[in-house]
């Protein structure tokens, strides 16, 4: 395994040619500065130090890409779905050759460990494989006989679309997008977050590398004020699919209400670990530890609240506690660092404003608790932390804290569980713990959330729906679902007999 030293090395190198050129746009096939002239600076969350200037697109700019993609649209959609299908694996094979290259970039400008971000770059190689291979079928639909009449369904791409991707894994998140987006035959702008841009672009580059044609990918960064409010407002997308932070997604709704645009949102959670005395208490140790302290605590499916049967409360959650304690907090290209620094200066206040509030509202801090300031860089490093004697209704149980900080609350039996999980604005994901296979059925029946994982942390099935009730978001991705939003589906009916039709008037 490479050493920190050897893997800052190849970081550099493989950074160096953002440093030189910046990142810019990327629209119609073309690499562009933003119309403005302006740039910010995306830094590094080890240190502080810029990595690179990036293209500060406006509404200008959006605009472009707008008309980019509605102009490639009609050939794109057009293309046999075994054309795409062939593109989009050239895309995920490109994707696999230059994984390593994707992990460090990732990890420099989002502070994730090296350790996760090799995966993700894998998985989004997975994300345009399993798509590109619902490219050809992805028109289909179904045959429905009624009384003189038989119908049946196709469905058609809706039209150029606008992605929205956030800062904590972008690369991978991009490809969960974007991928069935270009299988369904739609034309993509991309908004990706303004803290973690660079794999964003390079994303886009090995896809018309890959032999994608100019136009129906495009790229424009920018700040969510100005770039985002204008390809959510713009009359040529049809469609906006956004991963972020709730308040984000209402006013994203707004912004396209007055086009009727359609929307597909993936929020926030504040996701329940419940944990009854009967499970394997060993496997969900592991798995509510690794759900909450793995990719820095910053995801939306993390398990951020645990919830655990009174009779066993204060030995698992001692055992949480050492478990954090243990965690190696530290540069994330080191190989053997689990959490390292938060994004962005301003995402570390908050979190470690959530200190103060446990204090004040009288929980425990069991572990962690204060900024990890023996790390290297003297970046934004959080300490891994465990709040105990918490209730539901503090502010600890109730928000979404997006760091490496879990809330231990103690139930008394599983209708009281039940309650406690459900008690949140949130409701995107639940991992249920117990060998009592009746009370997993009717307690994941119960739970008002869109996932649940029983007796296992997070591992996602493509096929399957991706998504979350209440707060945490409009719509499902993932396998048929996914199409279904970024398709229309159109009804003929054939009629099959000389029914008798109303005459009027004669």
């Amino acid at each position: 395994m490479s050493t920190l030293d050897e893997n800052l090395a190849k970081a550099q190198t493989y950074l160096d040619g953002y440093r030189e050129s910046g990142v810019e746009n990327l629209i119609d096939g073309q690499s562009l500065p933003a119309s403005s002239g302006d740039t910010f600076e995306t830094i590094s969350p080890v240190d502080l130090k810029p990595l690179a200037s990036v293209a500060q697109g406006t509404a200008a700019d959006i605009d472009r890409a707008a008309k980019a993609a509605t102009k490639a649209f009609p050939a794109w959609a057009a293309m046999p779905g075994k054309e795409r299908k062939a593109i989009l694996h050239r895309i995920a094979d490109a994707i696999v050759e230059r994984a390593e290259e994707i992990a460090f970039l990732e990890s420099l400008d989002t502070g994730q460990s090296i350790r996760f971000m090799a995966k993700a770059a894998l998985r989004g190689a997975e994300n345009f494989r399993f798509f590109a291979d619902q490219a050809p079928g992805a028109r289909d639909g179904k045959t429905l006989h009624g009384p003189n009449q038989m119908n049946f369904t196709t469905r058609k791409p809706i039209g150029p679309v606008g992605v929205i991707t956030p800062w904590n894994t972008p690369f991978m998140l991009s490809t969960w997008k974007i991928a069935p987006a270009l299988a369904a035959g739609c034309t993509v702008v991309h908004k990706p977050a303004e803290f973690s841009p660079i794999t964003a672009r390079l994303l886009a580059d090995i896809a018309h590398e890959a032999g994608l044609p100019p136009g129906v990918w495009n790229v424009v960064n920018g700040l969510g004020e100005d770039a985002g409010r204008a390809l959510t407002e713009h009359p040529d997308i049809k469609a906006i699919s956004f991963v972020g932070e709730s308040r984000t997604g209402q006013m994203i709704m707004a912004q396209g209400a007055p086009t009727l645009k359609r929307v597909h949102f993936e929020l926030g959670g504040k996701n329940p670990c419940i944990v009854f005395a009967d499970a394997d208490l060993e496997r969900a140790l592991d798995a509510a530890v690794f759900m909450i302290y793995s990719l820095n605590g910053e995801r939306c499916t993390s398990s951020s609240r645990l919830l655990v049967e009174e009779s066993i409360y204060d030995d698992f959650t001692a055992k949480v506690a050492a478990r954090a304690g243990n965690i190696k907090v530290g540069h994330p290209l080191d190989p053997d660092t689990v959490v390292g620094p938060l994004i962005h200066p301003t995402h570390e206040e908050k979190v470690l404003s959530y200190f103060d509030v446990a204090r004040e509202e009288g929980a425990t801090i069991a572990t962690g608790g204060a900024k990890a300031d023996d790390a290297p860089g003297g970046g934004c490093y959080v300490q891994p932390t465990l709040f105990t004697g918490a209730r539901n209704d503090m502010r600890i149980a109730q928000e979404e804290i997006f760091g490496p900080v879990l809330t231990a609350i103690p139930f008394k039996d599983e209708a009281d569980a039940l309650a406690l999980a459900n008690d949140v604005d949130y409701g995107l994901s639940a991992y249920l713990w117990t060998s009592d296979v009746t009370r997993s059925l009717r307690f994941a029946d119960a739970l008002d959330v869109g996932m649940i994982w029983v007796n296992s942390e997070n591992i996602r099935h493509l096929p399957s729906p991706f998504g979350g009730t209440k707060a945490s978001g409009i719509g499902r991705d993932g396998g048929d679902y996914s199409f279904d939003f970024y398709m229309e589906t159109k009804n003929v009916a054939i009629a099959t007999s000389d029914h008798k039709i109303p005459k009027l008037g004669g």
